[in-house]
């Protein structure tokens, strides 16, 4: 199979654009096209969707996508164990993060990754409500759980310590929880995605918290409202450390149950496709993202 064609379908599924994907390679636009069709004759399937307005992947190129990647990434391997590879990382990495994560962590980065690799471009999605890995054809994503989709695998980034914190002033209106079971009485922030969870108490029981069930509850999908929410004192939610640890310090907010422990150990984790080689662009840019955040994490 000619893996210049898979190069080629891989950056037209990337930007949903034939000509364009093979001006990168070199290409006319008429041999793109042709080459497009011929893979798609030997496949014997319709990888992309074409028509006077627009390009589109098919189911069939959806489901080819990866093994695409796969071969390509195995011939760059066999080059370069050959020494005929390249230090070089081009393309485009696709990659979906939490916004309120990316915009306070990742952002501020991304000028010193882009000057050390010039010839990658980003293709980033942000949002704190969840993309599917599958269906968005990313090539990396941040996740604050491992998936239990065989099909990817994951590597730690660093501690995600969940707390219960409220603002000073809700804390003087409303009084401060004792335990567990006063926070029913209380107003309670609960992220969209947010299930009911068991805290374990300083005697080592188990202690049932369901926001939803709370007096009053606010539900938010964006981490960074959640935040503010609290700060203006609309009641005690469940933050990351990441998010809120400055407040904390200076004040801002309280802990609330501070010896109550969240029943799991959550952890940030860069997800990505199972694969028995990993492309250099993603490598390129976990090891960039551990480097810079995961090695000491300002908010531990």
């Amino acid at each position: 199979m000619d893996t210049e064609s898979l190069r080629l379908f891989v950056l037209a599924s990337e930007t949903l654009n034939i000509s364009a994907a093979g001006r990168s390679l070199g290409m006319a636009p008429a041999v793109a096209s042709t080459r497009i069709a011929k893979l798609e004759k030997l496949l014997g399937a319709e990888l992309l969707h074409r028509s006077t307005r627009k390009v589109s992947l098919s189911v069939e190129g959806r489901d080819f996508l990866p093994y695409a990647r796969e071969i390509i990434a195995q011939e760059q391997a066999a080059l370069a164990a050959l020494g005929h590879g390249t230090t070089k990382v081009s393309g485009t990495l696709r990659f979906a993060a939490p916004s309120t994560f990316a915009q306070l962590y990742i952002a501020p980065l991304l000028s010193d990754f882009m000057s050390d690799h010039p010839d990658l471009a980003l293709d980033l999605h942000l949002s704190d409500s969840q993309h599917d890995l599958i269906e968005g054809s990313y090539d990396l994503a941040l996740r604050n759980a491992v998936l239990a989709d065989s099909s990817f695998t994951a590597r730690k980034l660093a501690e995600d310590t969940r707390i219960l914190c409220a603002s000073p002033a809700y804390l003087e209106a409303y009084g401060t929880p004792k335990s567990a079971d006063d926070l029913a009485q209380h107003r309670v922030l609960a992220f969209q995605s947010m299930d009911a969870r068991l805290m374990k108490t300083p005697d080592g029981q188990l202690a049932y918290f369901d926001p939803r069930l709370a007096a009053q509850c606010l539900v938010v999908n964006d981490g960074m409202t959640q935040r503010q929410a609290t700060l203006s004192g609309a009641g005690i939610s469940i933050n990351s450390l990441w998010l809120v640890h400055e407040d904390l310090a200076a004040g801002r907010l309280v802990r609330v149950l501070p010896d109550h422990d969240l029943s799991y150990e959550p952890a940030l984790w860069l997800i990505y496709p199972k694969s028995n080689v990993v492309s250099a662009k993603v490598r390129v840019f976990m090891d960039f993202l551990i480097a810079r955040i995961g090695k000491a994490p300002v908010w531990v």
